[in-house]
């Protein structure tokens, strides 16, 4: 399997109250960073300028800054961007519980009502997109435009070998970018393991999205996938037809290249090599458009 491909399948694998934001963890972009209790864990949640709110769902295995740090400043510049770490991945808990799509919806959607935002525009990547799928499937009237990144809804989607090398995988074939991104904001070796199998034991055990499912989803949607992605565009294609009214873009290059998720970057990369403009034209369309 060629490396590019396997850094693609890994990191998709490793692929994801009381509200306590500390006015003092100001960054750049005028960041603010809080805690709050969801359906049982506690969740990292960052803040970032001001607007409509657009929340950030990060891949697998991931971090925040690890799927979207190139792009959160271009991003903030117009919205208020709510940008959240899913169960067991960097400074969330965990629960005495697997992984699954649909348990990372309910905690978004928690997370929201506990920061009193209504309703939202969400961008999920990789396995955040499947997750910004099942929060238009799960939870409709809180999802404005949704934008879903190098998705994987069905098992033949995938390239040839990807489900074999899932099953094989080893956490020693990680991305050391994501295990040093780890630990780097949760300083706990167990805690990055365990991260590991939970991520891996979900697409090992993955199952198909039910096309009733996906024909119930009722926001505007705009689909990304890269044309060198974990998911072939023929996949891509397909789920465009079953999503009511869906968009498709289909983008030269690999797994997150598009939005300078970390396993991609190449020296001397621009602002520019990102897709945040036509992501900002959908997301700024009026209804009917």
């Amino acid at each position: 399997m060629k490396p590019a491909i396997i850094s693609f399948v890994l990191a998709f694998m490793a692929f994801s109250s009381c509200n306590n934001i500390d006015p003092s963890k100001e960054k750049s972009h005028q960041m603010k960073s809080g805690y709050s209790e969801v359906n049982g864990i506690n969740m990292y949640y960052e803040v970032y300028g001001q607007g409509k709110p657009l929340v950030l769902i990060h891949g697998g295995g991931s971090t925040i800054q690890t799927t979207f740090g190139r792009v959160i400043p271009l991003f903030s510049k117009s919205r208020q961007l709510i940008c959240v770490e899913l169960q067991a991945h960097g400074r969330t808990g965990d629960r005495d519980a697997g992984l699954s799509f649909e348990q990372d919806a309910d905690d978004v959607a928690a997370l929201l009502k506990n920061l009193k935002i209504d309703k939202a525009d969400i961008f999920g990547f990789s396995n955040g997109a499947n997750t910004a799928l099942q929060m238009g499937i799960r939870h409709p009237e809180m999802c404005g435009r949704i934008v879903a990144g190098s998705f994987l809804l069905k098992r033949d989607g995938a390239f040839e070998g990807f489900w074999e090398f899932m099953k094989n995988g080893t956490f020693e074939q990680m991305p050391q970018q994501f295990k040093d991104a780890f630990l780097e904001v949760n300083p706990d070796s167990a805690k990055l393991m365990n991260m590991y199998h939970r991520a891996a034991n979900r697409m090992i055990s993955f199952r198909d999205f039910p096309d009733e499912q996906i024909r119930s989803v009722r926001s505007p949607v705009l689909l990304v996938n890269g044309d060198a992605d974990v998911a072939s565009s023929e996949h891509a294609v397909a789920m465009s037809k079953l999503i009511p009214g869906a968009k498709l873009a289909i983008i030269p290059g690999g797994h997150g290249a598009y939005i300078g998720e970390i396993t991609t970057l190449k020296p001397g990369y621009k602002d520019s090599d990102f897709i945040v403009p036509l992501i900002e034209r959908f997301l700024d369309e009026e209804p009917g458009q």
